[in-house]
């Protein structure tokens, strides 16, 4: 993968996103580990949007998900399937957007600050790999947009990692 992405923050967050697509899809390499690929990932889209204090991924081993790549504060290292967004997500294999983590049910609080967030699962073959975490201190900061262009970023990050 090349170092370098080129990314306007003056634009909205749809144009951003519009703009991360075929960079991503250029810049992720096949031939590239897929741990190197997932650091490469969070760290594009930490640098990418403001609103976001914290992005990583969480791995599934058979049994649970534990830390993996990320940008941010630190973080828990294990989460079970099926507790807090992560595991919620993982459980039912479909992107979750929560407007204020308070609210949710069985939260994971690992940075006190976080007020949002927007949990991908990712599932190749059939077979699920983990999730991406996505945390914000704002309330409402991810929406229809953040899901419908992660959705996609991730799709372009599994074709194009070996799992």
């Amino acid at each position: 993968m090349s170092e370098e992405i080129i990314i306007d923050k003056t634009r909205s967050d749809k144009e951003v996103y519009e703009s991360l697509l075929p960079q991503v899809e250029a810049l992720m390499s096949e031939d590239d580990h897929y741990l190197s690929n997932l650091s490469n990932f969070t760290a594009i889209l930490k640098g990418a949007f403001d609103k976001i204090s914290w992005v990583g991924f969480y791995l599934f081993d058979g049994k649970e998900l534990y830390l993996g790549p990320f940008q941010g504060k630190l973080a828990c290292t294990k989460i079970k399937i099926g507790t807090g967004v992560c595991g919620t997500s993982a459980e039912k294999r479909e992107t979750i957007v929560v407007e204020d983590v308070h609210k949710f049910p069985g939260h994971i609080a690992c940075d006190s600050g976080s007020n949002s967030e927007i949990v991908l699962p990712l599932v190749k073959f059939d077979k699920l790999i983990g999730v991406l975490d996505l945390d914000s201190y704002g309330f409402s900061s991810f929406n229809n947009i953040d899901k419908e262009h992660l959705e996609k970023l991730v799709a372009i990050l599994i074709r194009k990692s070996h799992f």
